[in-house]
């Protein structure tokens, strides 16, 4: 079955290197360059990354970009001095793919004034002043949770019904799990959801706690849940794995997680995920266009359901993407834990 896409409307306040990283030409203003850095997980991580480097194929093919090239981070490290690098070749737009870069993105673009940063999956931290060369992409964490939450809920027999996400104070985590929570109240009110957060965990394993995950899951199996979300990077396929392997039914987060995990039976049951490549290729043929400088512009957002929904399911939660989408349905959930 071929991945269902809904609008929703939003406002967005060395692996691989490509030829022209080497070039000269990316410092000409008739030469438009657009550069990807990945986080750790890489350029085919079936997920935003992916989705990113499609995107930005895309525009080159349809001349919106002369020329691309894109940047896997093999360490955390790695993250600040490989934004720097697209930047200081004259690059035009850089995309920095990933929460986790969100900090050395916001450096990199106060240090190259000149370039354009894309931050997807990167929303503003409270009170964080607007930079002009900084537009961010982010996705609506709470609908995707609560299209999660109400999968669950209509697919669970023992009606109890589990989340394991990481910190509950990363807003986007929060809103995520939250969203989870509302949807299956929304679905079923006798379906009760547990939701555990990586509160107390080691704050360097952070979305990389992979045995955390595994234990929390394995803990809420226990409890009578049947069906377990996850969310969190690492973190998230350490549950996901423990629920396939407990043989109960998973539903993943972030990208395909079924692909990524290369999980081919049945208990994986979807994903519910952002796709950034509509958002790639349409803000870097704006930028070269010269159609978003100093905006603060409104883009398109797309939420993808993987491929493996089942079938029986899938009228009604292609209407409830729609009811969201257009504000019918509303999660309720606060943008971040108060």
């Amino acid at each position: 079955m071929r991945a269902i896409r809904f609008a929703l409307i939003l406002t967005i306040a060395f692996s691989s290197l490509g030829a022209c990283t080497q070039s000269s030409d990316c410092f000409s203003k008739e030469v438009f360059c657009a550069g990807l850095v990945t986080d750790t997980l890489g350029v085919e991580d079936y997920g935003v990354n992916q989705g990113a480097w499609l995107g930005l194929q895309n525009a080159k093919a349809n001349g919106g970009v002369d020329q691309i090239a894109y940047i896997e981070s093999v360490d955390t490290r790695d993250y600040e001095k490989n934004l720097a690098y697209f930047a200081a070749h004259g690059y035009d737009a850089i995309i920095a793919s990933g929460i986790g870069l969100q900090d050395e993105t916001r450096v990199v673009a106060d240090r190259y004034v000149d370039s354009f940063f894309i931050g997807i999956n990167q929303p503003p931290k409270k009170d964080e002043a607007a930079r002009p060369n900084l537009i961010r992409v982010v996705f609506a964490e709470d609908q995707m949770g609560f299209v999660a939450g109400v999968l669950a809920a209509r697919v669970s027999q023992t009606h109890i019904v589990g989340a394991v996400c990481e910190k509950s104070d990363i807003a986007s985590m929060w809103r995520t799990c939250e969203g989870f929570r509302a949807g299956v109240k929304f679905a079923d009110k006798n379906v009760k959801p547990l939701v555990v957060y990586r509160d107390n965990g080691d704050s360097e394993k952070l979305f990389l706690d992979e045995n955390w995950g595994r234990a929390a899951a394995q803990d809420l199996v226990k409890r009578g849940a049947d069906v377990i979300f996850a969310a969190g990077g690492i973190t998230g396929q350490g549950a996901l794995r423990a629920a396939v392997e407990a043989q109960v039914k998973a539903i993943g987060a972030e990208r395909d997680q079924a692909a990524a995990l290369r999980e081919s039976n049945s208990w994986l049951i979807t994903s519910v995920y952002g796709d950034a490549q509509f958002e790639v290729e349409k803000i870097t043929r704006d930028l070269k266009e010269g159609n978003l400088g100093g905006q603060n512009p409104t883009q398109f957002k797309f939420l993808a359901l993987g491929p493996k929904l089942p079938e029986n399911l899938t009228p009604e939660l292609s209407d409830l993407l729609a009811e969201l989408w257009k504000g019918k349905i509303r999660t309720n959930v606060k943008n971040m834990k108060p």
